[in-house]
């Protein structure tokens, strides 16, 4: 272990197969937390190459608990997070608005680490029950179109780094990691990420995989399109860089994109937006989210014309409908 550490102190590049096996011992109990919690922060400084985030992609896959989802040929929206921005939950709003559109949604979530509130806490809010059970899955996505996998049941190595990652407070690799081990192996993805090294790094891994995905990230650090500055968006096709004007969208302050302080207010922000008695901006930035993802599932359609798509549903209610659906068959 600390010749593993010294190795990352003088800038060592790990293979794929080291990277997997650091993982494995950091998950397992192997290394303690003193010792986990310094590989961590070393990471965050080095920074991570191709192969590393491979091999610890690798590792956690190969321990997580799979789900069988595959005849809903899903797609999972979700961001890193760890972009220090607190902006309200904005890719599970247009994981709702995506399934409300017609495209079934896997969405892979957790609780806030780096952030006041994530995925798991609004959705346990409002009654939700986190389980791992397929049938249960599966009516979620007959019926609302939308089902969530809570990442501890499936991931469950992560356990053992979950009380590390919340007194460090800040993003890690385990961030990274998240988007890309979503135990149903959904056949498309919507990535939102923190740097653009990190867009291009998870581009290049998509592209191995050969399933068509998108991944954003906005120039002023966002890890999602934030409609407060050009974006990088990087799919199939290659590589762009979107400025909200070529969407004929609006450009935001980061005011706008504002979450909130506790859970409950969290949650009760999020509620008013899929309602669709949010604020024009509010709805603007979770279209734009929505519509992209729409985007990658209907790629005969233009980004504009998906984004005009995601905007209706919120506005005629068919967001809320999808939310109240899945909650309902939670009760």
């Amino acid at each position: 272990m600390k010749a593993t550490i010294n190795e990352l102190f003088q800038q060592k590049l790990f293979s794929r197969h080291q990277a997997s096996e650091m993982l494995v011992n950091m998950t397992n109990g192997t290394f303690s937390s003193a010792q986990t919690a310094a590989l961590l922060a070393t990471f965050q400084v080095r920074g991570i190459t191709v192969d590393e985030l491979a091999g610890f992609r690798d590792a956690l896959r190969d321990m997580c608990l799979r789900v069988n989802l595959s005849e809903f040929d899903t797609i999972d929206l979700c961001g890193t997070g760890g972009d220090g921005k607190d902006t309200f939950n904005i890719s599970t709003l247009a994981s709702f608005v995506t399934a409300a559109a017609g495209i079934k949604v896997s969405k892979h979530g957790n609780y806030g680490v780096s952030s006041v509130c994530g995925s798991s806490n609004i959705l346990e809010y409002y009654g939700y029950r986190f389980s791992a059970d397929t049938c249960k899955l599966k009516r979620e996505l007959d019926q609302a179109g939308i089902c969530f996998l809570h990442a501890p049941l499936f991931n469950i190595a992560m356990k053992n780094v979950a009380d590390v990652r919340k007194q460090l407070g800040v993003r890690t690799i385990f961030n990274m990691l998240g988007p890309l081990v979503n135990p149903s192996f959904p056949k498309a993805q919507m990535v939102g990420v923190f740097s653009a090294e990190l867009a291009r790094i998870y581009a290049y891994l998509f592209q191995q995989e050969d399933k068509p995905f998108a991944v954003v990230y906005s120039l002023d650090g966002y890890d999602e399109v934030s409609l407060t500055s050009p974006f990088k968006f990087f799919s199939n096709k290659g590589e762009e860089l979107i400025d909200p004007e070529d969407l004929h969208l609006p450009e935001l302050d980061e005011c706008d994109l504002a979450g909130g302080t506790t859970v409950e207010e969290s949650a009760q922000l999020f509620l008013r937006i899929i309602k669709g008695e949010g604020s024009s901006v509010q709805n603007a930035v979770v279209s734009a989210n929505a519509g992209i993802a729409i985007s990658v599932k209907t790629p005969s359609k233009s980004m504009e014309e998906c984004i005009g798509i995601a905007r209706e549903v919120i506005e005629s209610g068919k967001a809320y409908k999808s939310f109240e659906t899945l909650m309902n068959l939670n009760r």
